[in-house]
C-alpha cells in the first residue's frame, strides 16, 4: 500500500514545506478548509492515533512542540487543531496527521 505523505517525505520536494524538524513537517492543505490549512504529519509513518507508543512517541511530541512555532511564524492567533482516527471519523489518509485550520471564524459543532 502507497501512503502519499510517506511519498511527499521521500520526494524531498520541500518547495511548499513551511516548516520543518528532524521529526516531522508541514505544509498547505491540497485541500484547504479554512483560509490557512496546513497539515502537520510525522516522518515515521504511524498509520493512527492508536498506533502510537512509547517506542514512535517522541515524533507526536516533536508535532505538538512545533506548532505553537508553526501558527506564529503564519500568523494565526487563534486556530483549530483537528486529526481524525480512523476511517469512521474521517481518516482518509492512513498516516498520523494533524490539520491547523484559521483565518476565520470557525464554527461548532464541527460535524
Amino acid at each position: 500500500m502507497s501512503c502519499i505523505f510517506c511519498n511527499i517525505l521521500k520526494s524531498n520536494d520541500k518547495s511548499k514545506w513551511i516548516y520543518e524538524t528532524d521529526k516531522c513537517c508541514c505544509f498547505p492543505d491540497i485541500d484547504p478548509k479554512a483560509p490557512v490549512h496546513l497539515l502537520v504529519i510525522p516522518k515515521l509513518h504511524i498509520e493512527s492515533l492508536s498506533d502510537v507508543s512509547s517506542e514512535n512517541a517522541d515524533f507526536i511530541s516533536d508535532i505538538f512542540s512545533s506548532i505553537p512555532k508553526i501558527v506564529s511564524k503564519v500568523g494565526l492567533k487563534s486556530y483549530r487543531l483537528v486529526s481524525n482516527n480512523g476511517e469512521d471519523a474521517g481518516q482518509s489518509v492512513m498516516h498520523v496527521h494533524f490539520h491547523i485550520l484559521g483565518g476565520r471564524s470557525l464554527g461548532w459543532p464541527p460535524g
